[in-house]
Formats: C-alpha cells, sequence, structure tokens
C-alpha cells in the first residue's frame, strides 16, 4: 500500500498565515514585542519631564516663586536617561526580533529546498528557474523584514495610541480626545487604502510582473551567447524588454492607485495641532486659571508633533503586510505541490535486473505526473475528478510512452535506439522515479520501482546523460557528489578509472581547482568523464547513459569508452545511443518508436531480420559514407 502524498491540510491563508510563519520563534518575537512597547513608553518620558519643566517656568513667570534649580536638573537627567532606555530597548527589541527572523528563514529554505528536491522532475521542467528562485531567494526573504524590522515597529505603534490616551486622559481629557482624533482618522485611511480589491488585484499582478521579469532575465543570460551572436540587444529581445516595461507599468500604477490615501494620511498625522487649536481657542473662553491653561495647551501642541513618526512606520508595515502575504501564498503554492507518493512498506531488490513491463506514461499539465494531476483535480472539484482526461486513458496519441515491454538483464548492456521523440529518454527519466508510469510498470529485481524508497532507488541508479552540469565547486567535490561520505583516495582512483586524473593534476591547484573560477573551464569531453568518475565513485548497480558521447571528440570518445568499461563491470546498463556503432556490440538492442518497443534482440540478428533497426542502420552506414564534392 502506498501513502499518497497530498497537498498540507487545512493550511491558513492570509494574514493569519503570516501570523504562523511570524511566531514559529514565539518567545523571541514575543520578547521582541514587549521590548518595543516598553521602548516607546520610555520614549515619553521626555515629554512628561517637558511638561513639568513647562510648568515650573510657568509658575515663575506668574510670580509663584523662584525657579528650583537642583530640581530641574533632576528632570533634564531624567528625561536623557528615558531617551536612552528608548534607544537601549529598541536596541534590544531589534536584536531579539532579528534572531527569530534568522532561524525562521533558515528554517523555511531548508524546508522549501527539501520540498523542492521532492517534487518531480516534471514540475522543474514546466516551473522556470528563474521564478523558483525569486520564490526562494525575494519571497520568503521578505519575511525577515517584517519579523526582523516590522513587527517589533508594529507592537509599538499599536501600544502607542494606548499609552498616549492615559497620558492625555491624566491632563484634560478633552485635548486628548482632539488629539486622537487624526490618529483615528489615520487608521481608517490605512483600512480603506490596503485592503480594497483594487489593492489586492494591483498587487497579484505586481508579482506576478516581476516573476516574469525574473524568467525572462535568466533566459537573456543564459543565451547571452546568442544573442550576440546575432548582434540582438536588450530592445531586441522582445520577451525580456517587454517583461520589464510591464513591471514598470505595473509599479506606477500601484504607486497611483495610493497617492489620494498616501497625501491624506501624511497631511493628517503631519498637521495634528490643527485638530487642537480649534478646541483649545472654544475652551480658552470658559478658563479660569490661564496659566494652567497654557500649560496644558502647549504641552498638548508639542506632543502632538511626535505622533506622526510612530503612525507612518504603522503605514508602511500595512503596505508591506499584503505584499508579503502575496509571496507567502507563492511559497505555499510549490509547497502544496505533492511529491511522489512513497511505499508505507518499502521493499528492495535481491537482484538488479531492469524489466519495463507495457510501461505507459502521459505528460501530464504543469509537469505532474497523471495520476498525480488527477488527484489535484478532484480535490479541485467537489464533483469528481474534473481532470479525469488527463489520465491514461485520454487517447494514446498525446501518451509518449504508450507500450514498451523488456527486460535488461545484469551483467548485460541493453542499448535504446530509435528516432528522435520516439520515447527513449522519457524511458530513462522513468527509471528513477522522475516522473511516475501512467500504467503498467517498471520492476527491479521484480519488485515494482513505486514500492522501494525513493532515497534507496536513486542509491541503486547512476545516470551519465549528455547535458553535464558541473557545481561551480572544486574538482574534488564535484566527484563527489555522487558519495558524499569518499575519501580523497577514493575520489582520486574514481578519476583515474574515468581517464580524468591527468588533466585534472594539470589544472593549477589540481583537484581542490574550483571549476568557473578565473577562467577555469574544462572542455565537453574533459566535463563529461568527470561526470563519468562521479558516476564510478557511486559504484551503483544500475547505469543508465543517455547519448554519453553525443558531443565528445574521437579523442575524448576514446577516452570516454575507456572509463565505460571500468563503469559497466557486472552492472545493469543501459545505453541511449543516436549513433548505432557505438551500441552494436551491445547483449541487446531495443528499438522504441512512437512510444513503443517494436523489437528486440542482437546487432546481427535486427539487421537480418530486415525490420526497423535493419533499414536505420542501412541509412546510418549509407550516412558514414557521405563526402563533400
Amino acid at each position: 500500500m502506498r501513502k499518497q502524498a497530498k497537498p498540507q491540510a487545512g493550511r491558513k491563508k492570509g494574514m493569519a498565515r503570516l501570523w504562523e510563519l511570524a511566531l514559529r520563534k514565539r518567545a523571541l518575537v514575543c520578547a521582541a514585542c514587549v521590548l518595543s512597547v516598553v521602548s516607546v513608553a520610555a520614549s515619553f518620558v521626555p515629554f512628561v519631564v517637558v511638561s513639568s519643566i513647562i510648568r515650573e517656568l510657568v509658575a515663575f513667570v506668574a510670580g509663584a516663586g523662584e525657579i528650583n534649580g537642583a530640581y530641574m536638573a533632576r528632570l533634564g537627567w531624567t528625561a536623557c536617561g528615558g531617551a536612552a532606555a528608548a534607544i537601549f530597548l529598541n536596541f534590544a527589541a531589534l536584536m531579539c526580533s532579528h534572531m527569530a527572523a534568522f532561524g525562521t528563514l533558515y528554517d523555511l529554505k531548508v524546508e522549501f529546498a527539501r520540498h523542492l528536491a521532492a517534487l518531480p522532475l516534471g514540475f522543474h521542467t514546466e516551473n522556470s528557474t528563474g521564478k523558483l528562485r525569486k520564490v526562494m531567494d525575494e519571497n520568503i526573504e521578505k519575511l525577515e523584514g517584517f519579523i526582523a524590522h516590522q513587527l517589533p515597529d508594529l507592537a509599538g505603534s499599536f501600544a502607542m495610541p494606548v499609552i498616549t490616551l492615559v497620558i492625555l486622559a491624566v491632563f484634560d481629557w478633552r485635548l486628548g480626545l482632539a488629539s486622537l482624533v487624526p490618529v483615528v482618522l489615520s487608521y481608517l485611511i490605512q483600512v480603506i487604502a490596503y485592503s480594497g480589491q483594487a489593492a489586492r488585484v494591483f498587487m497579484d499582478k505586481y508579482q506576478d510582473s516581476l516573476e516574469d521579469m525574473n524568467n525572462a532575465a535568466v533566459e537573456y543570460v543564459r543565451g547571452i551567447a546568442v544573442v550576440k551572436a546575432f548582434n540582438q540587444t536588450i530592445y531586441g529581445f522582445r520577451r525580456f524588454y517587454q517583461t520589464i516595461k510591464d513591471y514598470g507599468t505595473y509599479c506606477l500604477d500601484y504607486t497611483k492607485s495610493f497617492e489620494v490615501h498616501f497625501s491624506l494620511f501624511l497631511l493628517i498625522m503631519n498637521q495634528a495641532y490643527l485638530f487642537l487649536l480649534p478646541v483649545i481657542i472654544l475652551l480658552s473662553g470658559g478658563v479660569t486659571d490661564y496659566g494652567s491653561f497654557a500649560f496644558v495647551a502647549v504641552f498638548y501642541l508639542i506632543f502632538s508633533v511626535s505622533l506622526p513618526t510612530s503612525f507612518v512606520k504603522l503605514m508602511y508595515v500595512s503596505q508591506n503586510g499584503r505584499m508579503i502575504v502575496n509571496n507567502i501564498e507563492r511559497m505555499d503554492a510549490v509547497l502544496d505541490t505533492p511529491p511522489l507518493p512513497e511505499t508505507a512498506s518499502p521493499k528492495t531488490a535481491g537482484e538488479y535486473s531492469l524489466s519495463f513491463d507495457h510501461a505507459r506514461f502521459t505528460y501530464a499539465p504543469q509537469g505532474l505526473p497523471v495520476d498525480m494531476a488527477q488527484q489535484e483535480s478532484a480535490m479541485a472539484s467537489p464533483s469528481g475528478p474534473a481532470g479525469a482526461s488527463l489520465g491514461p486513458d485520454r487517447g494514446e496519441s498525446a501518451a509518449a510512452i504508450k507500450d514498451v515491454a523488456f527486460t535488461a538483464k545484469q551483467g548485460e548492456i541493453t542499448a535504446l535506439v530509435g528516432p528522435s521523440g520516439g520515447g527513449k529518454s522519457t524511458l530513462a527519466h522513468l527509471i528513477p522515479r522522475f516522473y511516475e508510469v501512467s500504467g503498467g510498470a517498471i520492476r527491479i529485481g521484480g519488485v515494482d520501482i513505486r514500492d522501494m524508497a525513493q532515497e534507496y532507488l536513486l542509491s541503486i541508479v547512476s545516470f551519465v546523460f549528455q547535458d553535464v552540469f558541473l557545481f561551480k565547486q572544486s574538482v574534488l567535490d564535484n566527484i563527489r557528489i555522487g558519495n558524499k561520505n569518499a575519501t580523497r583516495e577514493e575520489a582520486v582512483a574514481a578519476a583515474k578509472a574515468a581517464q580524468c586524473h591527468e588533466f585534472i593534476e594539470a589544472l593549477p591547484n589540481g583537484y581542490d581547482t574550483v571549476i568557473g573560477t578565473k577562467n577555469i573551464h574544462l572542455s565537453g569531453g574533459e566535463r563529461q568523464r568527470l561526470v563519468i568518475a562521479r558516476a564510478i565513485l557511486k559504484n551503483a548497480p544500475i547505469i543508465v547513459l543517455d547519448e554519453a558521447t553525443a558531443f565528445a571528440d574521437p579523442e575524448n570518445e576514446r577516452e570516454i569508452q575507456k572509463a565505460f568499461e571500468q563503469l559497466m563491470k557486472d552492472k545493469t546498463v543501459i545505453i541511449i545511443a543516436h549513433r548505432l556503432s557505438t551500441v552494436r556490440g551491445a547483449d541487446k538492442i531495443v528499438v522504441i518508436d512512437q512510444g513503443r518497443s517494436i523489437e528486440e534482440g542482437r546487432h546481427d540478428d535486427l539487421v537480418k531480420a530486415g525490420g526497423r533497426y535493419s533499414r536505420m542502420w542501412g541509412q546510418y552506414s549509407g550516412a558514414l559514407e557521405w563526402r563533400l564534392v
């Protein structure tokens, strides 16, 4: 029985999901918020002290007595202490919030990277590198800014009106209410600005255009050789140019949509004293103690100047909150993509013969295997699997693999040949479950690969593809990818077996040379041999070679063939090749055409049979005799 992977049920959405992630490091976040609130409270101390100083000065002017110098000095030091405490507490709050932010960021990136590695290969082919890079590097990174900076600001900004209300009520509740009017109006403006449907639509368009621009930028940089060869510029490379224009348009539209709300917000908060002056004038008509009233009025006017600071912070928190929520939704969309189902009772193979038992496969939308696409459609539609047409019964014409049946025995070389687009490389990707078969089965040692743990399956299969990828690491580390626990001596031995020890030693730092730096580059054949060394070091019992010598020159091909001899000893070997001469000596040749296995046997027997392979061999032999005249 297999455990079917499903998107996480009941995942929170919107701000609830943001708070869930922000509170992963609950103790540190709570400490940061408390320290921020206390810091805001300490920042009010100088204003209270100033009110006492004003009271003393008013009393002196009114002739009520002499100025107490010692008392005034104590007030001054108290004001300085309050300001210093506010700075120190704010620093402590930021320390706690940054520790929480970086811890959360680390956990999320590791979780996201692990999930990406567990997703089927089709997901990665259908989702561009630029999009996934943006989600991992930018979208998740935005959460760090929210936790580290905006969350403490948010706590302080919400605490400020409460503290303000308490302080203002102590002096004169009427002027206190007048001071709170601009605060209430500012809150309402923010709610109207950032909670509307238009703001959400603009944010979605903004994020989409940013992803498109990232995708186009990655494509432009990767294809820069072609761009230069055909004398193109950024303006000639239409897709990249258009995505930049679209991004700029959406940014301007998004900014303009808030121009009225933002202007009103700043006007109200920066002119808060205008709400106080009419009330002061009205109240002054019934005042009997003008000295005390003047003191209170001046205090409120001074205090109103401090109101905008925290509320401007709150405005930016509200604005960025919506953007971060959108970023999290895009991250969750990837996290909710189900990986391939794992078996509940994993099995292992007793031997390593590989058999295709009438295997079928159809590429589904978004690169997901058919059965998973059906599952997603079923979950999306309460009435049943609306996407049932995506399954293997939707028509053989859409299937990449329609019916393939053969067995590759351990210790033998089995070659897959056939016209381009026939399904040979797709078969190779089905062996390690990069994709899931839509029908039939693939077995290793008689065990269905779906009944094996994914980690175990990948450990017994090695690949050498025609498209070689080397990481920007040392040569030694690139070889050790085949076996991370291998010693240096074992890696060097694998390199010698792969016929690449000589050119590695010629590099500036030998095995410690970092590929891709300081103009250190390898030829196609050298890179191919490094990958073979990686496969030799892994020493898996099943080897898949997909056009491994397609781009090698004759000299390098001879070296690669020597490396293959070492790599293939006593292994189950699958070779995919277009050059029929390279597979002439294979123990078995299987002809794949239009997703079907139509012939199998040894070279001489297939040529004599006069079937599809015989015709291919005749065409290939004729092509070898072609000459320029």
